[in-house]
């Protein structure tokens, strides 16, 4: 095998040994993230638990890096502090460890089991998480079949003249050699891989223990990068996890490079093959790590607090908060954040449509400009909304996760265009308001009669869109027949008042009746979260129409 062809192998092997740990990953999120989740998010109680649970988590989970999106995006939703996270994240560094020491041994003969296995139990199981199981069954064959290629393909290059050149010159230069493996492990977004990879390496004998332990290193800082980059955007809440463990990190890489040429001799000691000696680094690393930051952790976390501290301006209302985009690969957890943030934004229009009888009452131009811009944020939401929920419609999801998506965004659109028929109604209030025009008394009280009706009823859309209540969905349904018997009484009487010539209806006719029909306008909307509840438990009609005549 030529040298090309050999390299060809190891960056198809290493491809490999990545999708495989992408396999597992989206297989156990799906299948139990929100169990993850909700131990990671118990773990508040002191550091010690969090320690453990970080642990644990990221040993299912196969990912320091999924756990550290995690927890940030608790830590960003005000469900957990900055030292209980930081405690969480040095107890993930150590559980890639753990996955790192099973790994190194041969287990070449498990890889065509789990993925028959897997392949299995992915074609044949119905259920989800026994699917999802099977996925990341596939995906741990992969890796033990990519990390065997590895090895197989590395033995013939230690004779390569271009490898032993490139090898000694990493040698004679570890701060190069530290940069490299941080750039790969940026690039392959998993320190596990590239340290993996640096084992089959020494085992293969074309890098020595030392220059091995120098890549282990730049893996553990690489391995940081990640969730920083990702996190950039998340506010400073955030920030303060995945740059702390990066200090932390970057404390015991100062440390250690400099003295690098005295661990051979010491680890050697602990295992006599190279591939023990380097595994055996990694974990060490990680645990003396995490035996001194363990103890500093709340002194840290006040640090990180007061270099990052809360913006009012970055946490204002206008920022979707509850779409945790670290839930995406569990979509049972994801479409919960979306149909909460759907609450909110039912926040907002509720707040413009209780505005709206104020605005008639009270005349306020000011309070009627500020209702009016919350339809931006009504809008802004519907954005965020639909384009989470869209990611979420591309993973691997059930019926009745199917349903849900169909709900969210029948709901959400409903909410938008209630936002601004509400807007055109501040609108026509703050006409009103300009021009000093007076309803009469009984044109006040009927507007105000259908305008309570559309509010409550707002109220119970919620419910039902969060309960799924069939009961109350048929309930709502059978509202709406009221408020449009109430906007015809009122129309009538509107009609009789102006026969009778009184004054205020005739210079406020064409606004009274602008209100009435966009109050019955919203309420449609709002009756409209009924329908694919009701749909999808078979309680409509397929069709309204008649049978045609012949």
């Amino acid at each position: 095998m030529s040298a090309t062809q050999s390299l060809i192998h190891l960056l198809g092997a290493v491809a490999l040994l990545l999708w495989g740990l992408h396999m597992v990953r989206t297989g156990v999120t799906r299948a139990y993230g929100a169990q993850l989740r909700h131990h990671i998010s118990r773990a508040v109680a002191n550091r010690g638990r969090a320690f453990l649970a970080g642990i644990g988590v990221t040993m299912v989970v196969q990912s320091s890096t999924a756990t550290a999106l995690i927890v940030t995006s608790f830590v960003a939703s005000g469900l957990m502090t900055t030292a209980p996270a930081l405690a969480v994240m040095l107890g993930a560094d150590i559980a890639t460890t753990l996955v790192a020491q099973v790994l190194s041994f041969d287990l070449s003969l498990l890889s065509p089991a789990l993925i028959l296995i897997g392949v299995m139990m992915h074609k044949t199981m119905t259920h989800t998480v026994h699917r999802q199981i099977g996925r990341a069954a596939i995906g741990l064959g992969l890796m033990l079949m990519a990390l065997g290629i590895i090895v197989g393909t590395s033995e013939p290059m230690r004779d390569s003249y271009v490898m032993r050149t490139v090898f000694s010159a990493l040698s004679n230069d570890p701060l190069i050699a530290l940069v490299l493996a941080v750039l790969l492990t940026w690039l392959a977004h998993s320190s596990l891989a590239i340290v993996l990879l640096v084992m089959s390496f020494v085992s293969a004998e074309i890098m020595t223990v030392s220059l091995a332990l120098v890549m282990v290193l730049g893996a553990n800082l690489g391995g940081v990068l990640t969730p920083i980059m990702a996190t950039l955007n998340h506010g400073p809440l955030a920030r303060r996890v995945t740059v702390g463990n990066g200090v932390f990190k970057l404390v015991g890489v100062a440390i250690c490079l400099p003295l690098v040429g005295f661990f051979p001799p010491l680890l050697a000691q602990l295992g006599s093959s190279a591939t023990r000696q380097v595994v055996n680094f990694h974990m060490i690393f990680n645990l003396v790590i995490a035996g001194v930051f363990i103890f500093l952790v709340p002194t840290m976390a006040k640090i990180f607090d007061q270099l990052f501290p809360l913006k009012e301006t970055l946490e204002g209302p206008q920022k979707p908060r509850l779409l945790d985009p670290t839930a995406i690969d569990t979509p049972v957890v994801a479409l919960n954040c979306a149909a909460r943030e759907t609450l909110r934004m039912g926040e907002y229009v509720e707040t413009m449509i209780l505005g709206v009888m104020v605005s008639l009452e009270e005349n306020d131009e000011d309070n009627i400009a500020a209702l009016i811009e919350m339809d931006d944020l009504v809008d802004q939401s519907y954005k965020e909304i639909k384009l989470y929920v869209s990611k979420i419609s591309r993973q691997e999801i059930d019926e009745d996760e199917s349903h849900k998506i169909t709900e969210i965004m029948s709901f959400t659109t409903n909410l938008e265009h209630i936002g601004d028929i509400a807007e055109n109604l501040l609108e026509l209030a703050n006409k009103k308001t300009k021009k000093q025009l007076r309803f009469s008394d009984e044109g006040l009280s009927e507007i105000r009669e259908l305008h309570a009706k559309v509010a409550i009823n707002l109220k119970l859309a919620m419910t039902v869109f969060m309960s799924g209540d069939i009961a109350v969905a048929r309930q709502l349904l059978g509202e709406k027949q009221q408020v449009n018997a109430l906007e015809r009484k009122g129309t009538d009487r509107h009609m009789e008042r102006l026969r009778e010539g009184h004054p205020e209806c005739i210079e406020t006719s064409a606004l009274y009746m602008d209100m009435l029909r966009d109050l019955r306008r919203i309420h449609s909307h709002i009756a409209s979260v009924a329908y694919p509840i009701l749909d999808a438990a078979g309680e409509l009609r397929k069709t309204r129409l008649k049978k045609q005549s012949r």
